[in-house]
């Protein structure tokens, strides 16, 4: 049989979106007619990019709990009973025969309602540090995917895989591209060119360092791709005035902004990191410091401590950035070194591997 139903769950940012749908993909490729659902959170960004991909997807009305006592936490408890029922309508119409959650609030009700029903089911956990909403699942859940070493800590160990992150299937075939990269973003071939990322919904302080050292990384003979994110592409597009400076709120092609860089300043969320082990190119990793547990730092120290990137934290970029940038991008030596490290850190079966651990459990069913 292979008309399975599958739901997938999870979202609030791309690092639990992009996931859910690289296992959706590649559990299409093995069950062409398997019907699949997602469900989301009815505000948030997954609304946008999973119909991009090609699947549906029902919205829950659904938010985080603020760490602070804010109006937002009074209306949880509402939102959380009636994401509940929610939920249970659409396993009860949907009836699926497994169920995935890749993290975010929108998967907790969910998979909860999935767990009471034992509907099999499957969470992968992207972090170093795991987030509230699969730690509360841990319990009720078949299996447990993760990403690094050392979460028995918080997981059942019977349940856990350690499998990696799923990163898009594009990502894998990008050697040899650099020229054909280049040219789709118009770039010059005798220059460095640098990809800034601040993850999916742009950085505040990579933004501003960025804006702060324009000037100095043109000195250094780079040109810059700059994802700044959609909130902050209002306040930075005016720099696509300047020559060879590019601004985008989003990237979509990540695959060819990959190929065409030679240095990439990034964010250390799970799914990036994983995609920049595969990707194989220098890093110089900045941790968001507002991050649940510093998980971003944790992520970042796993490579950094096999010299396989550079990081400085915010609270020094004043101070290194500008030394640390101009000894890196001046050093070809240096740059092969990073990206050679880096690409041995690669899982880069994860998406395959989380895809055997949900066929096993469509198996026993």
């Amino acid at each position: 049989m292979s008309n399975y139903k599958i739901i997938l769950s999870g979202g609030g940012t791309g690092g639990h979106i992009y996931p859910a749908i690289a296992i959706a993909n590649e559990l299409k490729s093995r069950f062409p007619d398997a019907e699949f659902l997602f469900v989301g959170a009815m505000d948030r960004m997954e609304m946008e990019k999973v119909p991009q991909a090609g699947y549906e997807i029902e919205g829950l009305w659904i938010s985080g709990i603020q760490r602070k006592l804010t109006l937002k936490n009074l209306t949880f408890p509402f939102k959380l009973i009636t994401s509940l029922l929610r939920s249970r309508k659409i396993v009860k119409t949907f009836k699926p025969d497994v169920v995935i959650g890749t993290g975010g609030f929108a998967s907790g009700p969910l998979l909860k309602v999935a767990t009471l029903k034992r509907i099999p089911s499957l969470i992968q956990e992207q972090n170093s540090y795991p987030g509230i909403t699969n730690k509360l699942l841990a319990k009720s859940v078949d299996k447990i995917c993760v990403a690094y070493d050392g979460l028995e800590r918080f997981f059942p160990k019977s349940k856990l895989i350690k499998t990696g992150n799923p990163i898009r299937q594009d990502l894998l075939s990008i050697d040899g591209k650099t020229i054909e990269a280049k040219d789709t973003f118009k770039l010059r071939h005798g220059k460095h060119t640098l990809l800034v990322l601040g993850g999916s919904l742009g950085s505040k302080r990579i933004n501003e360092l960025i804006e702060k050292e324009l000037e100095f990384i043109q000195t250094q003979n780079v040109q810059v791709i700059w994802q700044c994110g959609k909130l902050y592409y209002d306040a930075y597009k005016r720099y696509n005035n300047m020559e060879d400076v590019q601004v985008y709120p989003f990237l979509n092609n990540m695959d060819m902004a990959y190929a065409a860089s030679d240095v990439i300043i990034s964010r250390a969320g799970a799914s990036s990191v994983s995609e920049l082990c595969v990707v194989g190119k220098p890093v110089i990793f900045i941790p968001s410091p507002n991050v649940a547990e510093d998980h971003q730092t944790k992520n970042a120290m796993a490579v950094v401590e096999k010299d396989a990137a550079i990081l400085i934290k915010e609270s020094d970029l004043d101070v290194d950035f500008e030394n640390k940038f101009s000894q890196l991008v001046n050093s070809v030596e240096r740059q092969n070194e990073l990206g050679t490290n880096i690409k041995k850190l690669a899982l880069v079966n994860a998406t395959k591997d989380i895809a055997n651990e949900v066929e096993k459990l469509l198996n026993h069913k």
